[in-house]
């Protein structure tokens, strides 16, 4: 059994897990390793399993799907039958029972909130008072397993407050609707008391609910398995910076030109 990491733009893709008629990157990974002969088309390889479901637009560093996979599959093998936003770039031998998403100890997700001139104290304030073990049943459209236990983080790098949370295991959308939450309060839009009122036992009626945060800044940027390290493949890495540096430069220059526009409008 081999884990491999997996780093992906998220914005073409309509999320990780397959799904019928649309691109995701799980259906990406799947193609790939079938033109490889790893496994049969549309199928999944014996012990396939993957560290979580991201939303439609989110991005990750740390992807993890484990397999029994060839010796020869080696990151840039994989990565070579995989689309330019795709890249495969580190792996560890695991045990034969390794399930990557059950024996995952920790998770961390990166959002990258822009708040330019947001009270970074009230900020702060906030996702501690949000962060703790609570039940989060008005954050998720889950039903059960909203008890969690959550630790947040946050640094402010220029016009952005960069938001960082871990937990063991996340509900569906909690994170982009405890970002929501914090993103509400820190613009007026709702009173700090608004976190007790999510932790009520009631549930929030709609106009009181709280949106999750639009999903394309948020990164997977983390996934801890216990006595699992894994060992990055150079090549691969190095490929894989390289794609990611393009799209940097590529949206920068996007965000100028869109800049110069609004400051022609005034």
């Amino acid at each position: 059994m081999r884990a491999f990491r997996v780093a992906y733009d998220g914005r073409p893709y309509s999320g990780f897990q397959r799904q019928p008629d649309v691109p995701t990157v799980e259906r990406a990974l799947l193609a790939g390793l079938a033109r490889l002969g790893v496994c049969e088309r549309d199928a999944v390889p014996e012990g396939y399993a993957a560290a979580g479901r991201t939303d439609a637009g989110v991005s990750a560093v740390a992807q993890t799907v484990a397999f029994e996979a060839p010796e020869w599959l080696t990151p840039t093998a994989f990565t070579s039958e995989l689309p330019a936003d795709v890249s495969v770039w580190a792996s560890a031998d695991v045990p034969e029972d390794f399930h990557a998403t059950h024996d995952a100890a920790d998770r961390r997700y990166t959002y990258f909130l822009s708040a330019p001139g947001a009270d970074d104290d009230l900020a702060a304030e906030t996702l501690e008072a949000i962060c703790g073990r609570h039940d989060y049943h008005n954050l998720t459209p889950d039903d059960d397993g909203t008890v969690r236990e959550l630790r947040g983080h946050l640094e402010r790098d220029g016009d952005l407050l960069v938001v960082t949370l871990a937990a063991g295991g996340f509900c569906r959308q909690l994170v982009r609707r405890v970002v929501g939450l914090l993103d509400e309060i820190i613009r007026g839009a709702a009173p700090p008391s608004k976190v007790d009122c999510v932790f009520d036992d009631e549930p929030l009626p709609g106009p009181e609910g709280v949106a999750p945060a639009p999903a394309y800044p948020l990164v997977l940027t983390g996934v801890d398995y216990p006595g699992v390290t894994f060992e990055t493949d150079e090549e691969a890495s190095d490929s894989a910076r390289s794609v990611f540096e393009e799209l940097r430069v590529e949206r920068q220059t996007a965000a100028r030109v869109a800049e110069c526009v609004v400051s022609g409008l005034e």
